[in-house]
């Protein structure tokens, strides 16, 4: 044998010993069976490159602590409250958190995050309500601005957020950016370094840059947080970019936020100050300025905010929404952009659907992903025949993440209800226990059925076989999703 044979077979012996070893970690890292023999199937059948793409995306890392919690006096705080909260639920008096103590509980076991009673909470469609509100409330900012988004792009809105920023921070404001930094692929160096140069503090969410970029590039950061002087505060769906304002060539963009004010904020104030840590490894010392005593808000309207992410022990967000559906009496309402549920909620929506509660799913007929798009078409024959109503926006795009259920409860946040947002990514989502807000969401979604194809179960099982083909396929893959 020459001494290339003899490479060629060490090669192959150290490419085979890599591929034993990722099947061995895919096995027990005990995930989901159908996610991991997806994983091992990609990686025995497709030689190199399936080894490649499960060292991109593949590795998970639910409960290895990407980062010490425990560091975060503040945290710290937060889930001491969270163990009196769980000694005392009982005692609670609003008659909205004994309707729903069952999830209360569960969101403060799962992600110690406690129940928030005087609060305000105004819910803001689209771009046109979004983005004036949380200008306005940046340009009144007497002490920090804290920003946290999945996406800034280098736009006209994107800039319009910069010269505010840029302002702001000529008088002496303290401003911190955070960014993804997949999400914000395309923003620019000279955007940031503008922002840098006026004493912004910017910083990106686990860069993805070679060769720590496979540890990186599949766990995200999607929340959208907002907090001006720690009084008040957004969240939802909304990133910053221009289609989110003024839509794109198939419509408007369809979207939901939350303008926070009262004891949430402080909730919200807390989970920047992780995420910040987390990524510039700067802890923000206490300060009165960040946590400060806001007057009493007379207004009670229960909520919590629902945290996940692949450093936490579960899947809170998705626990979560299984139990209001599981627990659902009269009709659930969902609107979502992405629909690729797991087992469990998936057979959750239709028990209930079969039980004779009024379940509708909203999705937006037009993608922005295609494959994600094919995928979620593959759960509506199923869905159909449980009676499930499955309506397809068609006056833009959907990327609404909503769910109102008997008139009592809601949610709105980052989350969409699909594997990556419950599994993978970094979520944040507001759980509202109140009946006047819950009512304003019900409202909302009935506007929407309004621009909806509502299918049917003939209608949809009649469509081109190569659609069928393309949903079967997108379904095969939609663990990797």
């Amino acid at each position: 044998m020459t001494i290339w044979d003899y490479t060629y077979v060490i090669a192959i012996g150290f490419y085979f010993l890599l591929v034993a070893a990722s099947v061995y970690t895919v096995l027990f890292e005990r995930r989901d069976p159908t996610r991991a023999f997806i994983w091992i199937v990609v990686v025995v059948v497709f030689p190199v490159v399936g080894l490649v793409f499960y060292a991109f995306f593949g590795q998970s890392y639910r409960k290895r602590k990407i980062f010490n919690l425990k560091e975060l006096r503040n945290l710290r705080q937060i889930e001491l409250l969270s163990s009196w909260q769980i000694n005392n639920i009982d005692s609670f008096d609003q008659d909205e958190v004994k309707d729903h103590i069952d999830i209360v509980k569960l969101l403060l076991y799962n992600s110690k995050t406690p129940i928030t009673i005087h609060n305000s909470i105004e819910i803001l469609n689209n771009g046109s309500q979004t983005f004036p509100e949380i200008f306005d409330a940046i340009s009144q900012a007497k002490h920090h601005i804290h920003i946290q988004y999945y996406i800034i792009e280098d736009d006209e809105l994107g800039n319009k957020l910069a010269d505010i920023l840029c302002d702001k921070a000529s008088q002496g404001i303290e401003v911190r950016v955070l960014y993804d930094d997949v999400g914000s692929w395309s923003l620019s160096r000279k955007y940031i370094k503008r922002l840098k140069k006026a004493g912004v503090e910017m910083v990106s969410f686990m860069p993805v840059v070679f060769p720590w970029f496979t540890s990186k590039a599949n766990y995200r950061n999607h929340r959208k947080i907002v907090v001006v002087d720690g009084i008040v505060g957004f969240t939802g769906g909304l990133n910053i970019a221009d289609r989110y304002l003024n839509g794109t060539k198939n419509g408007i963009w369809r979207d939901t936020h939350l303008k926070l004010t009262g004891e949430v904020v402080r909730m919200l104030q807390v989970t920047f100050i992780t995420d910040w840590y987390a990524a510039s490894k700067r802890s923000l010392k206490k300060s009165v300025q960040f946590f400060p005593a806001v007057e009493q808000i007379d207004t009670i309207v229960p909520c919590q905010l629902a945290l996940s992410g692949p450093d936490s022990d579960y899947a809170s967000i998705m626990q979560a929404f299984f139990a209001a559906i599981s627990r659902a009496k009269r009709f659930i309402y969902i609107s979502t952009p992405y629909f690729l549920p797991n087992e469990s909620l998936l057979t959750a929506l239709k028990v209930a659907a079969l039980s004779g509660i009024d379940v509708r799913v909203m999705l937006p007929e037009k993608p922005d992903s295609k494959m994600v798009h094919w995928a979620s078409r593959s759960y509506f024959t199923e869905l159909l025949e449980a009676k499930v109503g499955v309506f397809l926006y068609r006056r833009g795009f959907n990327h609404s993440k909503l769910m109102v259920i008997d008139g009592n409860f809601g949610s709105i946040g980052s989350a969409n209800m699909d594997t990556r947002s419950f599994e993978d990514n970094f979520e944040i989502t507001a759980m509202i226990y109140d009946e006047n807000i819950a009512t304003e969401m019900e409202l909302t979604f009935l506007r929407d059925l309004r621009y909806c194809r509502h299918l049917t179960l003939k209608g949809w099982e009649g469509r081109k076989q190569k659609d069928n083909f393309k949903e079967a396929a997108a379904r095969l893959f939609s663990p990797l999703l």
